[in-house]
């Protein structure tokens, strides 16, 4: 893990337990439908640049070809997938980020003292029910690090959205305390302490297969959700962070539907030259100290070697695990960022800034010059085997 930490809050909030497989850790939280409680916003999302409104959906899918792999009793595996949408201005109720009841049961499961306000109150910039923009639009779909809900990519989903795509941020039952299912309230993180050097490939592989789950519902022959036809079904990308960008290499690599991939500071579990990943583009965004070249993730090496479609490998200079999320911003706003790190509002530009180039480039052909080399306005950024 970096040794770089956002201050105390940052910790809090993304979960102070490492993954030991991999060196990166994650933060557990919820996303969630639930009225929030009366009080003003103490922290906010950073403004979307892009021209659309935000309209926000939920949905429940059920892959019921699985049974759940952390609690076999519990039958058929779960998802809940927030559904980001280009949308019609002054129409909609604003999204929450966390229900109220999915913040407490974050902070129970760590064990901290803070209040769930703080967390369930910050103001997003979707609107939920919002009426739907006419056309169709690439998509997108993200995948959170272990113990961290779908919820702290919210930020990036906006953006994305705000630019013209359609975003699907999924949570995987049990793998986050504080999610919230049908039927069944909000679920406990039972998978959390049980990932390590055996047990991780398993656990990016089973995403993997939720992933694909919600490509074959999102864009198969029918689809349960309402706005289906806004989603341009030949240009799909995955994204993800941590255990979210294993998941999101290893279904691109079984899944010709992908066009192109990006993993923020996740190993790679399969990614080699038999997977079918190597001729198609792939970013890898990542911390100094696990994966700069040489680094002690060595999976990035061995995969770099083996992509031969166009791919890029950045770093982020003074950045820690969870600066390609909302923990980053949101720890700044609260006065912790690390004085010698990189600064969670940085963190959250640049993420947003060269995911969404990259997704431009790959799914809209719209040429950048990001990815060319050294940028004189992203100098915390370090373009490893720079191309020629």
């Amino acid at each position: 893990m970096s040794s770089r930490r956002r201050g105390t809050v940052a910790v809090v909030l993304a979960g102070a337990v490492a993954l030991t497989a991999c060196g990166s850790g994650a933060a557990v939280g919820a996303s969630g439908t639930d009225r929030r409680e009366k009080q003003e916003p103490l922290l906010a999302l950073p403004a979307p640049t892009g021209a659309y409104a935000v309209g926000r959906d939920s949905l429940h899918l059920v892959d019921k070809a699985r049974r759940d792999p952390w609690v076999p009793k519990a039958g058929a595996r779960e998802l809940m997938v927030s559904l980001y949408y280009p949308a019609r201005k002054a129409t909609g109720a604003p999204a929450p980020y966390m229900s109220a009841e999915g913040a407490r049961a974050f902070l129970k499961e760590m064990k901290v003292e803070l209040p769930a306000e703080v967390l369930s109150t910050t103001r997003t910039h979707a609107f939920a029910g919002a009426r739907a923009r006419s056309g169709t639009f690439p998509l997108v779909v993200l995948s959170p690090g272990f113990r961290t809900p779908g919820a702290v990519l919210t930020g990036l989903a906006e953006d994305l959205t705000s630019r013209g795509y359609v975003v699907a941020v999924v949570d995987h039952a049990y793998e986050a305390a504080g999610v919230a299912f049908p039927g069944k309230g909000v679920l406990p993180c039972t998978a959390c302490g049980k990932i390590g050097p055996t047990t991780f490939r398993p656990a990016a592989e089973g995403r993997a297969e939720d992933l694909r789950f919600v490509l074959d519902r999102l864009i198969g022959k029918t689809s349960p959700w309402k706005h289906a036809d806004l989603v341009d079904k030949g240009r799909v990308a995955l994204g993800g962070h941590s255990l979210g960008g294993a998941a999101a290499a290893a279904t691109m690599a079984r899944d010709p539907r992908v066009r192109a991939g990006v993993n923020m500071d996740g190993p790679f579990v399969d990614s080699g030259d038999a997977s079918g990943l190597s001729d198609r583009p792939f970013l890898m965004m990542g911390t100094e100290a696990d994966h700069s070249p040489g680094g002690e993730d060595a999976s990035w090496d061995v995969t770099w070697k083996r992509l031969e479609g166009w791919k890029r490998w950045l770093t982020l200079s003074g950045a820690d695990h969870f600066a390609f999320t909302d923990l980053a911003p949101l720890a700044g706003q609260l006065g912790e960022d690390d004085p010698e790190g990189l600064p969670g509002r940085r963190a959250a530009e640049i993420t947003r800034d060269y995911a969404g180039a990259f997704f431009d480039q790959e799914l809209r052909h719209r040429r950048t010059p990001l990815f060319d080399g050294p940028s004189g306005a992203n100098p915390e950024v370090v373009l490893q085997h720079a191309p020629r």
